[in-house]
């Protein structure tokens, strides 16, 4: 695991680390691994990374309008969402990254976490369209994420959905 970046950690020091992750994130997603171990493995090293990181999880699609909880670290993250609701419903509705800098503001948040001020969540589309999880990365500081942040977590979703193209099943 590397080391923890600091929240002042300049734009050039944060996209060095952000390339470090990556490649190390790359170099443990093995052709062997399911998709548990490597969402798992994706949350625990961006956790283990960001000092500014306080929630990192995944919300796996269930049905074509419901997300439920996959791994995560952080405290309690709600169990079940629909993509009619919160900032992880919106990414998986309109497939598209939602960048939240004050969460007080994004209209229809879900408080999963009373401490949480911003948040980006990417989702993880494959090549068909379909959306098969959504990454959710809270923190307890206003304005946390940038455009480093979506950039760097959107590829880390084209390595994801490359190498585990279908929709994760569930019971």
């Amino acid at each position: 695991m590397l080391n923890v970046l600091s929240r002042h950690a300049s734009p050039m020091q944060k996209e060095k680390h952000y390339e470090e992750v990556y490649d190390q994130i790359s170099g443990l997603l093995t052709a062997d691994s399911d998709w548990v171990a490597a969402m798992a493995t994706i949350v625990c090293e961006l956790h283990g990374a960001f000092e500014l990181y306080n929630w990192t999880g995944f919300y796996r699609v269930v049905r074509d309008d419901h997300l439920q909880i996959g791994p995560y670290q952080g405290g309690h993250g709600c169990l079940d969402i629909p993509f009619s609701k919160g900032v992880c419903g919106a990414a998986a509705r309109t497939k598209k990254t939602q960048l939240v800098p004050d969460v007080e503001l994004f209209e229809g948040h879900i408080a999963c976490s009373s401490s949480t001020r911003s948040e980006v969540v990417v989702p993880f589309v494959n090549a068909q369209g379909e959306v098969l999880a959504v990454l959710d990365v809270d923190s307890d500081t206003e304005s946390a994420f940038d455009e480093i942040d979506k950039n760097w977590l959107e590829k880390i979703a084209i390595l994801y959905v490359t190498k585990y193209p279908q929709r994760p099943s569930v019971r």
